[in-house]
């Protein structure tokens, strides 16, 4: 039986994603973004996540000195990948760089109830939960590593329509009086200490 010689492009198709030690197709890695976490203690943010947001470990690597150099958590649907602050690598947690601009959104099963225990376990709640116009009960916490998460647990659907309605009318009763107008730096200044 003849085989027929395979094509330059279909042998470059065959050769990428195989491993030269096994022959086999190698597995895809998750799609999508996942957020990269630098902290001042690993470990520890490993064992708030897993025990605050139900975070599941997958793996971690560890340096003789036992920081984490890299180590991935299944969170939800999704992942995040978190390692220990390395200076002279460019990696710095948010304590070093006077806080992170950045905020993770984290839907849970009670908002109320992982709040309450963030805050037992040293998190910073910097907006208490209350029912959004967009259809969740939501809230926001600075854990121990300076990272700040947005909480929340959906309660009804809103069309993004009825949403634009309801988030218009905010500005025009707020129009009509100006001490409700609401404010992100008001909202981050009543911070609650646990």
């Amino acid at each position: 039986m003849k085989t027929k010689p395979m094509s330059r492009t279909k042998a470059a198709k065959n050769a990428r994603g195989k491993s030269a030690k096994s022959g086999s197709r190698a597995p895809a890695p998750a799609g999508g973004v996942s957020p990269y976490l630098i902290v001042k203690d690993a470990a520890a943010a490993i064992a708030f996540y897993t025990k605050i947001l139900g975070a599941k470990e997958k793996y971690r690597l560890t340096d003789p000195s036992g920081k984490v150099g890299h180590a991935e958590m299944a969170v939800g649907d999704g992942q995040i990948f978190l390692a220990d602050e390395f200076p002279s690598f460019g990696a710095l947690a948010p304590p070093t760089v006077g806080g992170s601009p950045v905020g993770l959104h984290l839907y849970v099963a009670n908002v109320d109830a992982v709040m309450e225990r963030a805050r037992a376990a040293g998190a910073l709640i910097l907006r208490p939960a209350a029912d959004q116009f967009y259809g969740d009960r939501a809230g926001m916490i600075a854990d121990p590593f300076g990272h700040q998460w947005y909480l929340a647990t959906r309660q009804k659907m809103v069309t993004p329509r009825e949403m634009q309605k309801l988030y218009a009318a905010m500005f025009t009763a707020t129009a009509e009086s100006p001490s409700k107008a609401p404010s992100r730096a008001r909202g981050r200044k009543r911070l609650v200490h646990g």
